[in-house]
């Protein structure tokens, strides 16, 4: 056939299809304009004269993603003129540069269907007011039986605005259920229910806060019920005042500014150190490890688990692969002590079997340990951590004590050392590294430092902790602080009470002196946040967030990949550290136009 023959072929291919089709049709050449048209393309296009028109103009779909659908055999949809269109695309012939035919299918009601069924599936949620104990116990019994009974209005308000089922079914907790729908408005709303919770005057000196997890998206009532308690355990364990929102493909966070308020009773500790002896007791050994690149507090916290192991007559060895110039000091003093089974991650992974205990303490991230390959060898593994829940959170532990109201992870191991029994239960040595561990995550017992805090290290003291030894652990070389101050030098300011550094070069001690400068620049009249970047040994930008509580650093670090707390975080990210603080400053600039607004 001739090439005149083949096009007449396909222009009267084209005439019968356009002219038979019992659907909307047109057809559009590789470049995408339009050729022919169905005499029905008036049901999706309400103007004439679309010949030789751009198909992009009339739908906004590019010619190559309308071809890559044909290539494919996946349909696009197209909303006109209140009605939704399933556009399939196919090729007129098998060639590259084939004609394509759109065949437009009306599929209005399917959507109006699917959209109603969507927004009317159901969303469990569980509400939870944080510190109910703290804030009746405070105060008389008049005023707590007015807190109590303002907590329980607005909560019945909020959910008779969102047409909610509330029930109550203890003195602190509700469930509540709520169609998709109502619960899209109210997350457009930002959760305001967590503001009006703060409002309520409590004669305290720390507010009413509400822990929410909210399980939707499930098939069944049953799945939204699991993912509305797993998203209830994540706000818990990030510290309360914020509601989780567990769908079947993503988490979602909405809140968090305020501090978490200590709890003022010991009794969980009690009952951790009784089930941690018993888990212990049915072990074969014990294996304890903190995160990588272990800092004091993670280096405390373990020696003071591996005394409770001693305590329990089991055997224990601790994770330590490497470490930096600040933990030099006090790894040696424990080295030349000789009562310490440390172990590399590879003998870790030799010894253990599916009966060893594993103990990870000041992380609760799977791909942050020492050692992950551990947690898929045994199934006891316990978690001792006050950081907030990561969302890669250690999800299959047998004993979970995630404190975020804690100022380390060494304090929570001193209260649970507290309950193993005997008059001397510790060494000086174990006392200092605990109290040492406690000493940098408060900044010196500057920040997150409370009542139970001051106790743990009372009671490290009295265990025979010398204070001038731990201060020694803390001394730095020439070289760290003049690297310190050059980087505190070269700090910039904004009119946003924002501090941002870059420490130069590759050191080895850059996790370090990043923290280090980030709590002395907040110590500058009108600094409320600070950022300090720098590369460490191995060529990665750690990235170091302080805060003095208006700026939740936690949540911009979870967004680099890190975490933390709301005044304390940290990152490692994969780009530059110019590259890092330039995307914290959009993400800055983001936050204060979205305050603005709202003011």
């Amino acid at each position: 056939m001739t090439e005149q023959n083949t096009d007449f072929a396909y222009e009267n291919a084209e005439k019968i299809i356009t002219e038979h089709a019992s659907l909307p049709l047109c057809i559009i050449d590789k470049d995408g304009k339009i050729t022919a048209a169905g005499s029905r393309i008036e049901e999706v296009f309400v103007y004439d004269g679309i010949i030789d028109s751009k198909i992009y103009a009339l739908t906004g779909f590019r010619n190559d993603t309308i071809r890559n659908a044909a290539k494919d055999g996946k349909s696009l949809l197209l909303v006109r003129n209140s009605r939704t269109f399933e556009v399939h695309a196919d090729f007129l012939y098998d060639a590259e540069d084939s004609p394509v035919t759109l065949t437009f299918v009306d599929v209005t009601a399917y959507e109006r269907l699917k959209k109603q069924y969507e927004d009317e599936r159901t969303a469990m949620a569980i509400v939870h007011v944080d510190n109910f104990d703290e804030l009746t116990e405070s105060v008389s019994e008049e005023a707590s039986l007015t807190v109590a009974s303002e907590i329980d209005k607005i909560l019945r308000q909020w959910g008779a605005a969102a047409n909610a089922s509330v029930t109550r079914y203890k003195d602190d907790c509700y469930f509540v259920i709520l169609q998709t729908h109502e619960l899209e408005k109210i997350k457009q709303g930002k959760f305001a229910i967590l503001d009006e919770a703060r409002q309520i005057d409590t004669e305290n000196d720390f507010p009413v806060t509400i822990s929410m997890g909210i399980g939707m998206g499930g098939r069944t009532l049953y799945e939204n019920e699991r993912y509305s308690i797993d998203a209830f355990d994540l706000a818990l364990g990030r510290g309360g005042d914020q509601v989780v929102i567990k769908n079947v493909d993503n988490i979602e966070y909405y809140g968090g500014k305020t501090q978490t308020v200590e709890k003022t009773n010991k009794g969980k500790s009690r009952i951790i150190a009784h089930a941690l002896r018993h888990l212990m007791e049915q072990s074969d050994h014990v294996i304890i490890m903190g995160h990588q690149s272990p800092d004091m507090d993670s280096f405390g916290a373990a020696v003071g688990v591996h005394r409770f192991s001693r305590l329990c007559e089991k055997e224990a060895f601790i994770i330590i692969n490497d470490y930096n110039e600040g933990l030099a000091d006090i790894y040696q003093a424990a080295r030349e002590i000789d009562e310490y089974n440390f172990i590399s991650s590879e003998r870790a992974i030799d010894m253990a079997d599916a009966g060893s205990l594993v103990i990870v303490v000041d992380t609760n991230r799977q791909s942050r340990v020492e050692c992950p390959e551990l947690l898929d060898i045994t199934e006891k593994i316990v978690v001792i951590d006050h950081h907030r829940k990561a969302t890669d959170f250690i999800d299959n532990a047998v004993l979970e004590y995630t404190e975020p109201y804690a100022s380390s992870a060494s304090e929570l191991v001193t209260e649970i050392i507290q309950y193993a029994g005997g008059k001397r239960t510790l060494s000086r040595f174990e006392a200092e590294a605990l109290l040492a561990g406690i000493t940098v995550d408060t900044n010196r017992f500057a920040i997150k430092t409370g009542v139970r805090t001051f106790e743990a290290a009372s009671w490290l003291r009295r265990s025979g902790a010398d204070t001038t030894e731990v201060k020694r652990y803390f001394q730095s070389d020439m070289e760290m602080f003049k690297t310190r101050a050059a980087c505190i030098a070269n700090a910039t300011f904004n009119d946003d009470g924002v501090a941002m550094s870059i420490c130069p070069g590759e050191n080895i001690n850059a996790q370090i002196v990043n923290s280090q400068v980030a709590d002395e620049l907040l110590t500058i009249k009108g600094v409320q946040v600070s950022f300090v970047a720098g590369k460490n040994e191995c060529g990665q930008t750690v990235v170091s967030a302080r805060s003095l509580g208006t700026i939740n650093v936690q949540t911009i670090m979870e967004e680099l990949g890190g975490g933390g707390h709301l005044t304390t975080a940290g990152a490692q990210v994969d780009m530059s550290p110019e590259e890092a603080l330039e995307v914290l400053s959009e993400k800055l600039k983001a936050i204060f136009e979205k305050e603005k607004q709202e003011d």
